[in-house]
């Protein structure tokens, strides 16, 4: 291992001098792991089961992973190190919301015998866990708590992250005019970091990819009819899913959730499509804080009912 190379690579990032040794260490151990290997995507879920069962499996430590990824230029091990810690907070958060909306008792008979999964959990055990969580949700909850349960995301999603996004919409004439230039600041983001050979969050951009999303209005600002938004997220792998040929590697492709993902090669898994609302819920969350109010919105859709991409529908207020 460089170490000296990636000590330094994590100063040019500013990395507080205190989290450098301790990020060296785990790169170490990533690398005593490997014993001289290359490593390949499999060998980041080896070693984060090999974290849990030390109990060192912080969130400090799969961040040290995933930057010593970054350092070896190697995007498939950044992106599954991310992975790991990617929407980790859903099942917590939605043992604690079905508590407040059922109790406490009624929770734990609903999720009797499924532990919370510990952090880094490799993400081709998530949606065994998952499928588990959704049958007894659909077994033992009422249509109207099940649908309050999922109203809103089960990420954490703090209005703060979207106030940008309010100003903007403030200093437009019109919800159109705010559409368009959300697609040509998006687009031209994705510009910026292909000319610059950084990566959009996880994933590489081509001029494949900016053509795509250029053609795609639904992903790159959101179509407005009448008082409903349509909006399709980027997919999650967009070089990878335009290579696609197959139709289950493209919906594999294109789906972001790492409860879910992995789930769509197994076939042998099977996670409800209902699950989806919780992406609903992540979409409609910036449109909720630009325009003040709570919103109503739905998956009409989606790759685990068969779709190549998620399409969700945002019910807008009267006078937008």
């Amino acid at each position: 291992m460089d170490t000296e190379g990636f000590r330094q690579f994590l100063l040019g990032r500013k990395m507080p001098k205190d989290k450098v040794e301790p990020f060296i260490f785990i790169a170490n151990k990533f690398e005593d792991m490997l014993q001289g290997r290359t490593p390949d995507p499999s060998d980041v879920e080896v070693f984060a089961e090999m974290l849990i069962r030390e109990g060192s499996n912080t969130w400090d430590h799969f961040i040290a992973l995933a930057r010593y990824g970054q350092f070896l230029e190697n995007t498939e091990i950044y992106r599954e190190a991310i992975a790991l810690l990617d929407g980790s907070e859903a099942l917590d958060n939605l043992h604690e919301r079905l508590s407040a909306l059922v109790g406490e008792q009624k929770r734990d008979e609903i999720l009797a015998g499924i532990e919370l999964p510990p952090l880094g959990l490799p993400t081709s055990h998530k949606p065994r866990v998952l499928q588990a969580v959704m049958e007894r949700l659909e077994a033992m909850l009422e249509a109207e708590t099940y649908d309050k349960l999922f109203s809103s995301s089960l990420r954490t999603l703090d209005d703060s992250g979207y106030l940008e996004g309010r100003d903007k919409y403030q200093a437009c004439a019109s919800l159109d005019e705010f559409l368009v230039k959300r697609g040509q600041e998006f687009i031209a983001q994705l510009e910026q970091l292909k000319s610059e050979g950084r990566l959009f969050f996880s994933q590489e951009v081509t001029d494949e990819v900016i053509a795509f999303v250029c053609g795609n209005p639904l992903i790159s600002q959101g179509v407005r009819q009448d008082n409903v938004l349509y909006e399709i997220k980027i997919p999650y792998m967009t070089k990878e899913y335009l290579a696609a040929t197959d139709e289950r590697m493209k919906r594999y492709y294109y789906c972001h959730c790492p409860w879910v993902r992995e789930s769509i090669k197994n076939r042998d898994v099977r996670v409800s499509p209902r699950f989806c609302q919780c992406s609903a819920g992540f979409v409609k969350k910036p449109w909720e804080v630009i325009l003040g109010q709570p919103l109503k919105a739905e998956v009409v859709e989606s790759v685990l009912m068969g779709d190549l991409w998620c399409k969700i529908a945002i019910h807008l207020p009267d006078g937008v």
